[in-house]
């Protein structure tokens, strides 16, 4: 008997989108052109039970094309990708909440999806009428569910509102809830999507150790997730979408260098207009640049010192502010924070350099986390990765050895030899 509980053969996902229409002249022979057009997808569309669209010009859409895969009894996939690669249809085509529009999914096993916050919930019922709610809709009896409502609710924290209904719950709530039954009520295949993230640091640390578990027992997980550290650490394997169609399916790690070096265009600037500048009331960042004699216009070698520059305007008068700058690799893991002298500032325009030294980092790509902070203590605004980078030992005559070393960093210490 084949150990093989999903198999997807040449699946796609279309949609019909509709645009206003812009231009200010067109031709007659466009205007009957595009007028049949739009009737043929409108007719195709609503066919198919889709809703009518609305707009001048219609385009056919495919969100999917071409997807072929296998997944065995127990594995663990990631599935990994840039926003609008087609990760969340994909598994809202698995999870059966829309059809394919081309292709076949063969599933062998009872399937539990959490894809969007509150999604199989009734908002009218109360947190424990909702948990034999989704277990009924997963066909399980009423006594498999009551042997598992304590773990759930243990699980969940929510003890105390389980007779409140869920309309009242927040979404970290709802998430707690939904990914508790999901995870208890014994299903053969587990599909999750980023709603993860909604929950607090502690709670997803808690899920990534429930859908280890359920793996181990057998089970089947599918993580769809843009934290490469959760992908890694729950993942066997990984499948990388671009554009909507499978690049790579493989090895976990292999796959995220492959999505987090070769995969991206490296932003060495950011500048932003003034009418448009990140920040808030205390500060706004005008640009931030990474400046070093490059080899290659977007690799940095190893050996050359890296100036960060983040030019930065101060909107309150006296403010004492601390830059703090935390550098992770590709995996998210922080690899240093350093942050500069504070210092009390005049409003107005202010540039801070940090200088890294060569032969400090090791081969990897790396983004920077800015930190705004008002006399060493309150964060005033923080900025997410506005750069990333990458760093390569890259081949040089009468190099015996190049390449990643072992560890987060290389730098290059001084050794002295006596002979005594």
């Amino acid at each position: 008997m084949s150990d093989t509980v999903i198999k997807v053969d040449n699946l796609g996902k279309s949609y019909i989108i509709g645009h206003e229409k812009r231009e200010r002249y067109t031709a007659l022979r466009d205007v009957i052109s595009n007028t049949l057009k739009n009737s043929f997808l409108k007719t195709k569309h609503l066919l198919k039970g889709g809703q009518l669209i609305a707009g001048d010009n219609l385009e056919e859409f495919w969100a999917l094309k071409e997807i072929n895969f296998e997944v065995k009894k127990g594995d663990r996939v990631g599935i990994i990708g840039r926003n609008g690669a087609g990760k969340s249809t994909l598994l809202k085509v698995l999870s059966r909440i829309t059809e394919p529009t081309t292709g076949r999914i063969q599933i062998t096993g009872r399937v539990a999806s959490l894809l969007e916050v509150g999604t199989g919930f009734h908002p009218e019922l109360t947190g424990k009428e909702n948990i034999y709610l989704n277990g009924a809709i997963l066909g399980m009896k009423r006594w498999e569910i009551k042997e598992k409502y304590d773990e759930i609710v243990d699980f969940s924290g929510l003890e105390k509102f389980i007779d409140t209904p869920v309309k009242r719950y927040s979404s970290g709530m709802y998430v707690r809830l939904a990914f508790a039954v999901a995870a208890h009520l014994e299903p053969e295949i587990l599909i999750v999507d980023e709603v993860l993230a909604v929950g607090d640091a502690e709670f997803q640390n808690k899920c990534l150790g429930k859908m280890g578990e359920v793996s181990k027992s057998g089970r089947t997980v599918l993580f769809v997730s843009h934290n490469m550290q959760a992908i890694q650490a729950l993942c066997t394997e990984a499948i990388l979408i671009e554009n909507g169609s499978i690049k790579l399916h493989g090895k976990t790690l292999d796959i995220i260098n492959e999505y987090l070096t070769l995969g991206s265009d490296y932003k060495l600037e950011q500048n932003w207009e003034l009418n448009n500048m990140p920040g808030n009331e205390h500060i706004k960042v005008k640009s931030i640049k990474i400046i070093s004699k490059n080899i290659d216009s977007t690799i940095i070698d190893v050996s050359t010192p890296i100036d960060i520059i983040i030019d930065f305007i101060n909107l309150v008068f006296n403010q004492k502010i601390n830059l703090s700058l935390v550098l992770k690799n590709t995996k998210g893991d922080p690899i240093f924070n350093d942050s500069s002298p504070g210092k009390t500032l005049n409003k107005g325009l202010h540039r801070v350099i940090v200088h890294i030294p060569g032969n400090f980092l090791n081969d990897d790509v790396y983004t920077i986390d800015n930190y705004f902070v008002k006399d060493a203590s309150t964060v005033l605004y923080k900025q997410r990765e506005p750069v990333f980078f990458k760093v390569l030992d890259i081949p040089r005559e009468n190099t015996a050895w190049y390449g990643k070393w072992i560890g987060a960093v290389r730098p290059k210490f001084n050794w002295e030899y006596y002979e005594i």
